[in-house]
């Protein structure tokens, strides 16, 4: 029977987090292997312009962002390989993960699979992301300085990106499904008295308006069935976000939103199983708190294969 080959450390997910821990773990001498079933970055990569990573003064793409992450990864000696994770059994020892290359072991794994941003579902959305459709104020809302923007949604999320691009923006107006926002009281005063925001209560988008980039949105009233139109140069979709957990149910804990339960340790419910970036259960989705947990889940890997935890 042939042996089989036992990495040190697996990282799913090849986003800044991912590679963040296939750094440290390559540059303390552990085996590594990133699994990624697309291309580095994740979701940075499709971000065009990112300002709020500290040393780059004129900003960066998140494309290149994500491919110097790579690079220097794999210079330490961390290994790449481009392939779909279809099943996991973490609880076993070595940990198994079964992808569309084949199946690969390890005695600890790094979960950094990310979440995805939930979608309007309105025809063209996915050609306008970038071109006026956008998914993360902090990421992209610099771009809008002067401009009109809407947000989409009633929640914390969009409450915080309303509260962000009402400083940046010449005017937001925010689109609800409801007549009071959802998100916690702390935003709700601020926002009410913001002279440069408008609410559209009891309203959804039901068509984004465009030629090369988009122009403007349509909203109905939910009750009235009336609509109108609104011209704008960005639409920041906030309604919500989808973490790419369906592997790791039945195995890992998570909370009601389906985020893996694991505190600053970044460690799970499993031992030799962390989960970092986006996934978690965490106060604030960013480049750079992924690459913070990156590098702290490999400190706790290094204790558990230490023997001490």
């Amino acid at each position: 029977m042939r042996e089989i080959h036992v990495y040190d450390l697996i990282v799913v997910g090849g986003g800044p987090g991912g590679y963040t821990a296939a750094l440290y773990a390559a540059r303390a001498g552990l085996d590594t292997l990133v699994l990624e079933k697309l291309s580095a970055g994740g979701q940075m990569a499709l971000t065009e312009e990112i300002d709020n990573y500290p040393g780059f003064e004129d900003g960066i793409d998140g494309f290149t962002l994500a491919e110097k992450m790579q690079q220097q990864a794999e210079r330490f000696g961390a290994k790449s390989a481009y392939a779909q994770v279809e099943r996991m059994d973490l609880t076993a020892s070595p940990k198994v993960l079964e992808t569309s290359e084949g199946t690969f072991h390890a005695r600890t794994v790094v979960l950094a699979t990310g979440a995805n941003p939930r979608e309007l579902g309105l025809p063209h959305e996915a050609a306008l992301t970038g071109r006026g459709i956008a998914y993360c104020a902090a990421c992209d809302g610099m771009r809008y300085k002067g401009k009109t923007v809407v947000v989409v949604g009633g929640g914390n999320s969009a409450a915080a990106d309303a509260m962000l691009l009402r400083r940046i923006a010449q005017k937001v107006i925010l689109v609800h499904r409801r007549d009071a926002l959802r998100a916690t009281k702390v935003y709700h005063a601020p926002l009410m008295q913001a002279e440069n925001l408008e609410f559209r209560w009891n309203s959804v988008v039901t068509e984004l308006l465009h030629e090369e980039k988009l122009t403007g949105v349509k909203v109905k009233n939910v009750h009235t069935g009336e609509e109108d139109t609104i011209p704008c140069d960005g639409v920041f979709v906030s309604v919500g976000r989808k973490p790419a957990t369906e592997l790791v149910q039945g195995q890992l804990e998570l909370d009601r939103s389906g985020y893996i339960i694991a505190d600053e340790t970044t460690a799970t419910n499993l031992p030799g199983v962390y989960a970092v970036g986006d996934v978690r259960t965490k106060p604030l989705r960013q480049v750079v708190t992924a690459v913070a947990d990156g590098a702290t889940a490999v400190h706790m890997a290094e204790e558990f294969l230490a023997g001490g935890v």
